[in-house]
């Protein structure tokens, strides 16, 4: 897999958090993740365009205001899998919440989907 596809497939997901209006998020996940798209957050496990729909949805409306997600590193690609660090923050210096995701990507698009929010903490 090139890492182009990967990251076209990453920024066109990053991007439905950033849609100018809640009607146009479904298009662009579909665009980005297969119909069975297996997503493991902080929430847990879930299923499907739907599922990721709603945790897009629900981090749109964050408490604090309308955030802004970007990607802030490159895009990692050996062959089917990529990661990837992000940022998400709110409206006048709100909350703030960086991670890693890590993606499986079958024929251009990702399948399954590892988020990783925080920092980790350092060993002793």
């Amino acid at each position: 897999m090139h890492e182009d596809t990967a990251q076209s497939a990453i920024d066109t997901f990053i991007s439905a958090f950033n849609a100018s209006d809640d009607t146009y998020v479904t298009a662009l996940l579909a665009q980005a993740l297969t119909p069975d798209v297996v997503l493991w957050g902080p929430l847990g496990r879930s299923e499907g365009i739907e599922a990721v729909e709603r945790f897009v949805l629900d981090i749109r409306r964050h408490p604090a205001g309308p955030g802004t997600m970007v990607r802030c590193s490159g895009v990692d690609a050996p062959d089917e899998w990529a990661r990837y660090r992000w940022v998400f923050t709110t409206p006048g210096g709100g909350p703030r919440l960086a991670g890693t995701d890590v993606v499986h990507l079958r024929r251009g698009l990702i399948d399954q989907m590892i988020v990783f929010a925080g920092d980790i903490k350092p060993s002793v």
